[in-house]
């Protein structure tokens, strides 16, 4: 694999954000810790189709085989059915209820190809996840989205748009102050990376505070970006994640959590080590594997299909002074129970598990909501 060289002095160099992109910061990132607890849900809930495939054979150079690539993947996002899908990530937030649901591939395609003969498809991932919380009678607001990535092909007849989105449990968060932010070193300031102009990528991050009825919470959603064409790219990947590391500053408590796209002791999760960062699983499932990725692209493998570690929820300034965190920390989506009807076959609700984690904190003063 090719290694993209980016020095991780670019990302700290960069890191001098306007005083409207910053949260809220001062004495309420540090107010004492409550009778309770925050319980916080990860979970990239798939864009349904192998999106790599597709951008690979549209910046190959060889233009005859873009349209087969194209409908491929409409192919698999039809197999994927991400209406049912959104339904198993409901239940999953109705019978756990956290307190913030980091999302990642919240995705709109807007489709034409009825000229050629193919589909048309509209189809936007956020408001059905958010009807079918409300239909449960939930009530989860959002407090932030950013753009990751961005394909408008053929004149506009194909356009896709990827998000990070963090949602709340309006009923017993109140959201301080949030934050959207595109990281500023991304892919598309490599020109040694062959991407065509109609594919943008460019990720970034939601930060949140959050009240809840005992304590304040710096809470980051993000999606850095994976290795792509056969490079490398676990710099930029810690590039990123230091930008988010240096925003956050001293903040406490904190917890960064999302489809990390590396694995344990890797760059990226060196940064947040040194910042003081725990990895939630390895705190209270020491020992047990972590494997959230990846199921098949067209979610059809009857057995669990992970055997890496992407996903992560990290926390730091939780718990006791000595006995350190406190709570548990659970997959989801990663049994064959969880699989749900799909138009074809049974489909995993994503092709990575989920992750929700419950902190208990020692008892202390509380805040006033």
């Amino acid at each position: 694999m090719r290694k993209l060289h980016i020095p991780l002095i670019l990302a700290g160099a960069a890191l001098a954000v306007a005083c409207n992109d910053q949260p809220v910061t001062g004495p309420d990132l540090r107010v004492d810790h409550g009778t309770g607890g925050i319980s916080v849900m990860s979970w990239n809930v798939y864009v349904g189709a192998d999106v790599d495939a597709i951008i690979l054979a549209l910046s190959d150079g060889d233009p005859t085989n873009d349209l087969d690539a194209l409908l491929a993947g409409l192919d698999e996002l039809e197999a994927t059915d991400f209406l049912a899908r959104a339904g198993a990530f409901a239940d999953e937030i109705e019978a756990r209820r956290p307190h913030a649901v980091g999302l990642q591939e919240i995705t709109t395609f807007n489709i034409d190809l009825s000229q050629a003969g193919g589909p048309i498809v509209v189809l936007d991932f956020l408001p059905i996840i958010e009807a079918e919380l409300a239909a449960r009678g939930l009530n989860y607001t959002v407090a932030g989205s950013v753009l990751n990535i961005d394909i408008e092909l053929m004149g506009g007849l194909i356009r896709m748009q990827d998000y990070d989105v963090l949602l709340v449990d309006d009923d017993r968060v109140r959201v301080l102050g949030a934050v959207a932010k595109t990281f500023d070193v991304n892919l598309v300031d490599f020109p040694e990376i062959p991407l065509p102009p109609e594919i943008a990528l460019r990720r970034g991050y939601v930060m949140a505070q959050l009240a809840t009825d005992n304590d304040v919470y710096t809470v980051v959603s993000t999606h850095p970006e994976p290795d792509l064409f056969g490079f490398d790219l676990s710099q930029l990947r810690a590039g990123q994640i230091t930008e988010i590391v240096t925003v956050l500053g001293d903040a406490n408590p904190a917890i960064v959590m999302g489809d990390l796209n590396d694995v344990p002791g890797s760059l990226m999760y060196q940064v947040l080590a040194d910042v003081g960062f725990a990895d939630v699983w390895e705190e209270f499932r020491p020992g047990v594997e972590g494997f959230t990725c990846c199921h098949l692209t067209d979610l059809s493998n009857p057995l669990p299909g992970h055997t890496k570690q992407l996903d992560y929820i990290l926390a730091r300034g939780i718990g006791h002074p000595q006995a350190g965190l406190q709570g548990r920390i659970d997959r989801l989506g990663d049994v064959p129970g969880d699989k749900i009807a799909g138009p074809y076959y049974r489909i995993w609700p994503s092709d990575h598990a989920g992750l929700l984690a419950e902190f208990v904190m020692p008892p202390a003063h509380g805040v006033d909501k």
